[in-house]
């Protein structure tokens, strides 16, 4: 039984944390004894780890604790130390063969934490493009020291890969494994015309859908500005569901819809349990990010037939061959988006290209593939020690 703890920032759904609950589930149920420490532990994924018996560790603050967090830095410090000094505790106690660290926080805490057990294996998972370094610099600094204390560093797209590079990686040390999906994950429950039924629209709205948080950098301003650039060439009917949670700029992207007279198109609908239902339900995949490592939202508009346009960041050209089963278009350029938006007006054109996205992703980014590259990566860092008695392979 090979022990693995994973280091994550939070339980909140985002696509580091699905990719994690997914590849973690899939090895739980193999020869791995798989236990997750949280900076944050609660949110909505905890009881999705918790269901599929994986441990989900770290410390629970009040939320009247977490609140003046936000504001008083020497708070925040106290809580911080607080979750280390457990992060050791669990190290110790636990005694994993591998610490393996997704996303910036628990990269630099974690990672730090873990040198002072010296016969841990450390893997580390870059899940995006370091811009964040840019506004950060004690952050770079701090990665940079650690790159070379770790066993493996894994990227998500070659482009996250050569950044790696260029921050001193040595290539021998780099891994690339791509997001995988699972395509029974993403089997609609609701029939099309029920969900649509339940949006308030019927069939013959055009309906375009990006999932992603409302973040600044994933670019849902560009695409309300794209959809203002075209609005009188649209059909009739048609709406655009903006599916994630809030992180603050909600009422700004609506006001920005509603001085351009286009609000109504637009719907908010947070963060969703069922995005298979949601996306079986559109007609167009959008992700116009200003930067990505590699999108799961990308994979699972494809997985579902959907036709995708995507921005040209991080790994979206690597999985959107543009012209073949999607559009790809420059990041930051509205009126660029706009005119690919437009040539999925044609349903003629959107289903054939929705049927070749939706093969790509079962030849080529399965999560069977994605988990065998983990399991590869797993043994061949501790000398091929155990064999698993199950392989996932049979089991997916």
């Amino acid at each position: 039984m090979l022990k693995i703890l994973y280091v994550i920032g939070s339980m909140q759904v985002g696509g580091a944390e699905r990719h994690l609950y997914r590849i973690a589930s899939e090895l739980a149920k193999s020869d791995y004894q798989i236990q997750i420490f949280a900076l944050d532990p609660e949110g909505p994924l905890k009881q999705l780890f918790e269901e599929n018996g994986i441990r989900v560790r770290g410390v629970r603050f009040p939320a009247w604790i977490k609140k003046f967090m936000k504001t008083n830095r020497i708070l925040a410090w106290i809580s911080l130390v607080i979750s280390s000094l457990y992060l050791f505790l669990t190290l110790l106690t636990y005694r994993p063969k591998v610490a393996h660290f997704f996303l910036p926080a628990a990269y630099i805490i974690g990672g730090s934490i873990s040198l002072l057990f010296p016969n841990i294996k450390r893997v580390m998972s870059r899940r995006s493009m370091n811009y964040y370094q840019d506004k950060h610099t004690r952050f770079a600094k701090i990665e940079r020291w650690l790159h070379p204390k770790m066993d493996v560093i894994t990227g998500n797209s070659q482009a996250v890969i050569e950044q790696l590079q260029e921050e001193g990686v040595a290539k021998s040390n780099l891994r690339l494994i791509y997001n995988g999906i699972n395509t029974n994950e993403f089997k609609a429950v609701k029939t099309r015309s029920h969900m649509r039924q339940e949006l308030g629209c019927d069939e013959n709205t055009l309906i375009f859908t990006m999932v992603a948080n409302l973040i600044a950098y994933k670019g849902h301003s560009d695409l309300i500005d794209a959809f203002h650039c075209i609005k009188d060439k649209m059909p009739k009917d048609w709406l655009v569901l903006l599916a994630g949670r809030d992180d603050g700029i909600q009422a700004d992207l609506y006001n920005q819809a509603l001085a351009l007279g286009i609000e109504k198109h637009f719907h908010f609908l947070g963060s969703r349990k069922d995005i298979p239902d949601l996306l079986h339900a559109s007609d167009v995949g959008i992700l116009c990010s200003h930067e990505e490592g590699f999108s799961n939202a990308v994979l699972e508009g494809m997985v579902s037939g959907l036709p995708m346009v995507v921005t040209d960041v991080g790994g979206n050209a690597e999985a959107v061959i543009d012209g073949e089963v999607g559009l790809v278009v420059p990041a930051k350029q509205p009126e660029q988006l706009a005119t690919a938006l437009l040539v999925m007006i044609d349903n003629n054109a959107r289903t054939e290209i929705g049927q070749k996205a939706k093969n790509r992703v079962e030849t080529t980014f399965s999560m069977q593939a994605c988990l065998d590259e983990y399991e590869n990566m797993y043994s061949q860092l501790l000398e091929h020690s155990g064999k698993r008695s199950v392989p996932i392979r049979d089991r997916l």
